[in-house]
């Protein structure tokens, strides 16, 4: 699994608050998607720029690289009973048939998932869970850090596979800030997702739509494609009061031979690297080498990037409004600097931007 080495820092977890107030959380998001706010941030100079998103375009150049993260968005989260409970002396039928609800984070191995469980006394190791009435099974195998439990599924025949009872039976997990019943699900889901396999959505990337990167690759900037399936990494909270002491969660990951070729070839020729979202630039900083050569790669990442990381990667970033403490925030603060963020953010909320996964946007140069 890839991990970071940092120099050590004395920042802790208050120097990445800031005051938000309720009302700029966005509940829907806007329509057409690339109508979003955009605010735009140049490292190497003074203020801010207010434009629309589908003004990206003007801000990228030919010989530039977008970088989109093309995960998708999987049913992760289903509701069912507790069918067998595991006990001292045995497996004991339950006949109370407790509800119990399982988030999925990640595969790890066929019909081995990690997940949450709530109320997690209804899922402890030994126990079986029911979804659907016996369509899908779940035994909880173990208990693991900060919770999560280890899972292996079974289908009862009528589906054939863990995927397609998802399907039939999870939804798709909105994050729990947002109040709102999402009337079109597609809407959790950027226009060019393509890899199943996240609990939640690369939101960056959710204000992009065909035309607008159409236009975009009409102007001489190539477009590619690499997977971070988001889990717990990307939204586990930061509990340690040092950040340096936080570890991340790993995510899965993935770049092919001819992303890399792509992006590192448009690079040496004078190209900028731009990352679609936090996402796309932890898989472009686990790949990439001391001088900024990016290599193929699937496996697990555990890259946890704030202030004191040096970038070797990713020249220009795209990304959303984030919560407060958090590690994305800590990302985009070792990108612009804490203090610019802290002051952007600051501004944002003064100019009302719409905040989180269904808020605008902005654009790191």
């Amino acid at each position: 699994m890839i991990k970071n080495e940092l120099p050590e820092t004395d920042l802790t977890l208050s120097d990445f608050r800031y005051d938000l107030p309720e009302e700029l959380i966005a509940q829907t998001p806007v329509f057409p998607r690339d109508s979003s706010r955009l605010m735009v941030v140049d490292r190497g100079g003074e203020g801010v720029e207010h434009r629309r998103f589908s003004d990206v375009v003007e801000y990228l150049r030919p010989g530039d690289t977008l970088v989109l993260n093309e995960t998708r968005v999987i049913p992760a989260r289903i509701v069912g009973r507790r069918a067998v409970r595991a006990t001292a002396e045995g497996e004991t039928e339950d006949t109370s048939g407790a509800p119990v609800e399982l988030l999925l984070l990640k595969q790890t191995e066929n019909d081995v998932w990690e997940a949450l469980a709530g109320p997690g006394k209804r899922a402890r190791p030994g126990d079986s869970l029911s979804f659907g009435d016996g369509v899908l099974t779940a035994r909880v195998l173990s208990v693991g850090e900060g919770g999560t439990r280890t899972v292996k599924f079974t289908t009862d025949g009528a589906v054939g596979t863990v995927y397609e009872a998802l399907h039939l039976l999870g939804t798709v997990p909105l994050p729990p800030y947002i109040k709102e019943k999402l009337d079109d699900p597609a809407r959790y889901q950027t226009v060019y997702a393509k890899t199943e396999g996240s609990a939640a959505a690369p939101t960056a990337g959710l204000h992009f739509t065909e035309e607008l990167l159409e236009r975009i690759e009409d102007s001489g900037v190539a477009v590619a494609r690499v997977t971070l399936h988001v889990g717990l990494g990307t939204f586990r909270p930061v509990k340690e009061t040092k950040i340096r002491d936080h570890v991340m969660h790993s995510e899965y990951i993935s770049v092919t031979e001819e992303t890399a070729r792509l992006i590192n070839e448009r690079r040496r020729a004078g190209g900028r690297t731009v990352a679609v979202g936090t996402t796309s630039c932890r898989t472009l900083e686990s790949v990439a080498d001391d001088s900024g050569e990016v290599r193929a790669f699937s496996g697990d990442t555990g890259i946890f990037i704030y202030p004191g990381y040096k970038f070797r990667a990713t020249d220009a970033l795209i990304t959303n409004f984030h919560l407060p403490e958090s590690t994305l925030l800590m990302l985009v603060s070792a990108f612009a600097g804490r203090e610019r963020m802290l002051a952007s953010y600051e501004e944002a909320v003064k100019e009302r931007y719409r905040f989180f996964s269904f808020g605008d946007a902005m654009l790191i140069l």
